[in-house]
């Protein structure tokens, strides 16, 4: 098997997991904060997505889904291009806003655009530097799994937001 090959089930499952957060809530469910401060389903989803897209692009030299495909202006959201989420104020958290369609479509295009690129991999590629700004570098097979982990760890918190908009609403 090729790292590539594991590579893909792991971003497979982010989808999954992703889609499973989102599929069949309304707007204002996917914008429910359990507290004031909390991360709502939307800015997860949307934050991870923006965090794979934007480390994904950097890794592979090519321009992010969320400019060259007009993801940026089909959101609307009060956040420069480079925006994804990292260090947000709760007020900024609040600002994201998007119905399911919207979120599960720059999802998927992102997820098309990681699988083109894991498509051209080979281990030996796993090595290369991609961020020397670390000590030590961060290679290309360390971001990879850094995205995955990350993206892991949002999915299941929009699944246990989730859980609680369906408690709450006795579904």
């Amino acid at each position: 098997m090729r790292s590539a090959d594991l590579l893909l089930d792991a971003f497979g499952r982010v989808q999954e997991a992703v889609r499973g957060a989102v599929e069949g809530l309304s707007e204002d469910e996917l914008a429910l904060r359990i507290d004031d401060d909390a991360n709502s389903i939307a800015w997860l989803v949307w934050h991870l997505t923006r965090i794979q897209d934007d480390h994904l692009a950097g890794a592979f030299d090519t321009e992010q889904v969320w400019t060259s495909d007009g993801w940026k202006s089909r959101f609307g959201l009060p956040f420069g291009a480079g925006a994804t989420g990292y260090g947000h104020s709760s007020t900024q958290v609040a600002k994201v806003r998007a119905s399911a369609d919207l979120l599960l479509g720059y999802y998927d295009a992102v997820h098309a655009r990681t699988v083109e690129h894991l498509g051209t991999l080979t281990n030996a590629d796993l090595d290369r530097v991609v961020d020397d700004a670390w000590d030590p570098p961060v290679t290309l097979g360390v971001r990879l799994v850094s995205v995955i982990a990350e993206d892991n760890q949002h999915a299941g918190q929009a699944a246990y937001v989730r859980g609680v908009v369906e408690r709450r609403e006795g579904s």
